[in-house]
């Protein structure tokens, strides 16, 4: 990849173009001006036009200058060759714009001189030797300007380079997390459905595995996605809890409360089936009768809150070093790279019995195709009703 992306553009002649007609304007109007002010008596108009045509050879000379400047920086001081390539340029130009002038003056004769102007070899000499220290100001000029445009141009260049690649590398990471979890979820679910055929439940164990399959299409189908809406996470959590309800019958029951119009808030990729996962995993496994869990989500302040209630067993005063495995620290991680500082995420004990585990992030709604709307609510009530 080429480093400095000034290298491919066209030079911007129209700009160029401009600037220097700006100049030979002000150049022209002044000099009329200075000189019938203090009495002269010159050929006005003929005056006026050798002025401002004078600079034409810079025009066409400026892209040629920025080029060179890109190709042999002479910022950098080295090598000695540079100097000689600028220096000949520079006289080159001179020259051009010498014979330029003189022959603008043999042509139009605006100093009305009588006889008219010397020829033509004296007069592009004397041009040359009299403007040869505004050529080297105007060609130094050209290279500085130049190299402070290609500067910033490499500058905005390379910052966007870097956010770039830190969003690759945020994404990487990312998904990289993404896959420690679904094999975590995976091993979970084959686990039990060991523990099924072990117990001679052959249909449900079928039943699970059908379900699986069902889970992991659509896994695999939203891998490329880091962000979808609540409404489609709700469906993930209901596929999941569809085979969890295989393994615990009627010791799982289910309630959810996400009003509709929250569907379309925009919520991490498997962010709450961890969560979920580890509620039946530390709170419903755990006793004997089963237990509830609750989801419900609201909007405040420009916040998206979500809580995952179980009423399992409390959480014991270790409970960091013990209800921290793989699918609560990637769930604080991923967010993390998601939204820095910007987030919430707690666990913490409700009452004699139950655990709330609640994360919060900001509340981005993207527009949801009606039909999506439609299964979404239909996942909501048959959340409610399990």
């Amino acid at each position: 990849m080429d480093v400095n992306p000034m290298r491919s553009k066209s030079p911007p002649w129209l700009w160029i173009a401009s600037i220097w007609f700006g100049v030979g304007l002000f150049d022209a109007t002044q000099n009329v001006v200075v000189m019938r002010s203090e009495g002269m008596h010159h050929a006005w108009p003929q005056l006026f036009v050798t002025l401002l045509v004078s600079w034409l050879p810079w025009i066409l000379a400026t892209p040629f200058v920025m080029r060179l400047g890109r190709r042999y920086p002479p910022v950098q001081l080295r090598p000695f060759s540079t100097w000689v390539r600028h220096l000949a340029a520079c006289a080159t130009i001179g020259l051009v714009a010498a014979a330029w002038i003189a022959s603008l003056e043999e042509l139009l004769n605006p100093w009305a001189k009588d006889p008219a102007p010397d020829p033509f070899a004296h007069l592009w000499l004397h041009k040359f030797c009299n403007g040869l220290l505004e050529y080297l100001f105007l060609y130094g000029a050209i290279l500085l300007v130049s190299h402070i445009l290609d500067s910033r141009e490499r500058l905005a260049f390379q910052q966007t380079e870097s956010a770039r690649l830190n969003e690759q590398l945020s994404k990487a990471q990312l998904n990289a997390l993404r896959r420690q979890i679904e094999p975590h979820f995976l091993f979970n679910t084959l686990n039990a459905i060991a523990g099924l055929v072990r117990e001679r439940r052959n249909d449900a164990a079928v039943n699970m595995i059908a379900k699986l399959s069902d889970f992991l299409r659509r896994v695999v189908e939203d891998s490329n996605r880091q962000e979808v809406p609540l409404g489609e996470e709700m469906e993930f959590v209901q596929k999941y809890l569809d085979i969890q309800k295989v393994r615990f019958a009627d010791r799982l029951q289910l309630s959810a409360d996400v009003p509709s119009d929250l569907f379309a808030a925009q919520v991490p990729s498997l962010i709450l089936q961890p969560m979920v996962e580890n509620a039946v995993k530390h709170g419903i496994a755990k006793r004997v009768q089963g237990g509830a869990i609750r989801i419900t989500a609201s909007r405040s302040n420009g916040m998206l809150t979500v809580r995952i209630y179980n009423e399992g067993p409390a959480l014991p005063a270790s409970w960091e070093k013990t209800h921290s495995g793989t699918g609560i620290s990637n769930v604080r991680t991923r967010l993390e790279r998601l939204y820095g500082d910007g987030f919430e995420l707690s666990m913490k004990n409700q009452g004699p019995g139950g655990v709330e585990v609640m994360v919060r992030v900001p509340f981005v709604c993207v527009p949801v195709l009606s039909d999506q709307v439609v299964s979404d609510q239909i996942v909501s009530d048959q959340i409610k009703e399990g």
